[in-house]
Order: C-alpha cells, then sequence, then structure tokens
C-alpha cells in the first residue's frame, strides 16, 4: 500500500502591525476611550492588508477602519482611514500623520 505524502499548502503571509506602529494606535484608543469615543476595538491580519478597527459597541459596525496596505506604500500610502460607510476619509505614507486626522477639532482629546 503506497501512502501519498501530505504537503501543506504554502502559507500565504499575512500582514500585521510593527510593535511600534501598535504601540502608537493602542495609545490613540486608549485616549478616545477616556475622552468615551471608542469602546472596543478589533484587529486582523490578511494576505493583504492590516487593520485596526474601532467601535462605540462591539456589537455595531466599526466607526473607523485603520489600514495599512504595504503595497500601496509608494503609491497612495500604505495607511488609511476608512470610515463607517466605506470612504477613505484620510490617505498618506505616515502613520503619524494619518493618525492627526483625530486631532483636527473633531474630538476634544488632550493627551
Amino acid at each position: 500500500m503506497a501512502f501519498e505524502s501530505s504537503h501543506a499548502a504554502p502559507r500565504q503571509a499575512t500582514v500585521f502591525f510593527e510593535r511600534r506602529e501598535l504601540e502608537r494606535l493602542l495609545s490613540l484608543y486608549g485616549r478616545m476611550v477616556a475622552a468615551g469615543e471608542w469602546r472596543d476595538y478589533g484587529m486582523d491580519g490578511l494576505r493583504d492588508c492590516a487593520v485596526f478597527s474601532v467601535f462605540r459597541r462591539s456589537s455595531e459596525a466599526p466607526l473607523y477602519r485603520i489600514e495599512k496596505h504595504p503595497a500601496l506604500a509608494r503609491k497612495q500610502g500604505a495607511w488609511a482611514i476608512v470610515g463607517h460607510g466605506g470612504h477613505v476619509l484620510k490617505r498618506g505614507h505616515e502613520l503619524e500623520q494619518v493618525l492627526r486626522f483625530f486631532d483636527k477639532g473633531r474630538f476634544s482629546v488632550v493627551d
């Protein structure tokens, strides 16, 4: 009796946040929780992007998705903030630049 050797399909590499990026995202999350704006978050590492989603309530759709798309780094910028309706609200090459969206008078949060 011959046995077929089972070869596992090559695993697709997933995109995820680097430690520095994750620290910055969680710092922003903490400030927004303290301000009463956000109450929950979720993270996904996908084949083509990493997503940090923030929620007012965990049972709802995310208020914002902060996405990292490395394939767009040389074009539009790897970072994007996507709003509740799926519209891109801010896009850029640097995470800090993109996260300034949350500092623009929309929220009165003091760091």
